[in-house]
């Protein structure tokens, strides 16, 4: 005999006890069936049908041995003189369909439908030839009902298995995201502070070493740092543009500041965004990694806007220049191009990169009364 399939989980009581009202249940219509209208039906008969019925209570832990206990019996109270039900054999064949590999649930089909029309010829009633034909159908029928539901879970099985996979894959790809965005991150501060700030040490201490003895040399010190700075400038934003879009021509331009947000937002809204700069505070120069994040968070904010919303009216981009942060906020009214997407892409991973490399703050989300908003508070105090 081949072993049922392994059980799709552990047995509950609700469904041990749905089993066992089944059970009785079966076993209370066989035995009525045995008492016939003109005599009484013999214990043997009894005892069978009740046997028929009762052992579905194990039907979904032994399925196949439920099943031939069943059929037995059903056949025992045929060959005793009394017209069985056969309802029993016809659940416990469902479970089979259910719980079986299809090979053996077709040879349990077999068999039932081979019993089924032997019980019907032992004991006939009415047409001869109806009720073998009719014994094959119910088999036939419950069989291809367990089948069916089976296949139905099968299928949401795969449905949730693909789900699982595809929730680890975006996952994946967020994770990859973030280390692609620190990298870049990581490339833009090294471009404006650790070589600046290189430059200025090698500067500082060359003009301290011959600025009174020797002025003049410590002149033209200071005109070769100045030149070797800028040539650095030049071949340091050459490799990163390299490194950021290999198929595009290198270019070197100044990293982009607070200063060029009107430029930046010039350009959105000859693109056909609405979008509106406001500042609050007294503006104060502020860290070069702090400007480029800033910069790089309204640019990904009205991004986003401008490709997964439609705003009806004015995007409104605030800088609220604080005593030691700085608080920006993109808002917009807009209603999402695609009603299926509640993912995060990856524009909003890297805001959150840059946010947290500076030790400040993100908020992302919907609002109630519609659109979306972006709002960081990035520290420019003394630990900046």
């Amino acid at each position: 005999m081949i072993p049922p399939r392994e059980p799709h989980g552990p047995i509950g009581r609700r469904v041990w006890a749905l089993d066992v009202l089944l059970a009785m249940g079966a076993a209370a219509v066989e035995v009525a069936q045995t008492f016939a209208p003109d005599g009484s039906p013999s214990p043997v008969a009894v005892l069978l049908a009740f046997v028929a019925g009762a052992v579905l209570v194990l039907r979904r832990r032994h399925p196949l041995a439920t099943l031939e206990v069943s059929l037995v019996a059903m056949l025992g109270v045929a060959v005793a003189g009394t017209t069985p039900f056969a309802m029993a054999p016809l659940i416990a064949l469902y479970t089979v369909a259910i719980a079986c590999e299809r090979r053996v649930a077709l040879a349990a089909l077999v068999l039932t439908v081979s019993i089924s029309v032997l019980t019907s010829l032992v004991v006939p009633s009415g047409d001869q030839l109806f009720d073998p034909v009719l014994s094959a159908a119910c088999s036939l029928g419950a069989w291809g009902l367990g089948v069916y539901v089976e296949t139905r879970r099968k299928y949401r099985r795969e449905l949730q298995r693909r789900a699982a996979f595809i929730e680890r894959e975006r996952q994946q790809s967020v994770q990859l995201a973030v280390h692609e965005e620190r990298a870049a991150i990581a490339r833009e501060l090294h471009d404006i502070v650790a070589h600046s700030v290189t430059v200025m040490l090698v500067g500082v201490r060359g003009a301290r070493d011959v600025l009174r003895s020797r002025p003049d040399v410590a002149d033209a010190t200071l005109g070769k740092v100045e030149t070797s700075g800028e040539q650095s400038l030049v071949e340091l934003r050459r490799i990163l543009e390299l490194l950021r879009e290999p198929a595009d021509a290198a270019e070197s331009r100044p990293q982009p500041s607070l200063a060029q947000l009107d430029g930046l937002v010039a350009e959105y809204r000859s693109a056909g965004l609405p979008v509106m700069l406001e500042r609050a505070g007294d503006q104060r120069p502020l860290p070069g990694g702090v400007e480029l994040s800033v910069y790089r968070i309204v640019q990904e904010a009205l991004t986003n806007v401008l490709k997964h919303a439609r705003a009806s009216s004015v995007v409104v981009v605030t800088l609220a220049f604080r005593d030691s942060a700085l608080e920006l906020e993109v808002v917009d009214d807009g209603t999402s191009l695609r009603r299926d997407a509640v993912v995060p892409g990856h524009g909003l991973v890297g805001m959150r990169e840059r946010v947290a490399l500076l030790g400040g703050e993100l908020e992302t989300g919907r609002r109630e009364s519609g659109g979306f908003r972006v709002a960081a508070r990035l520290p420019v105090g003394g630990d900046a």
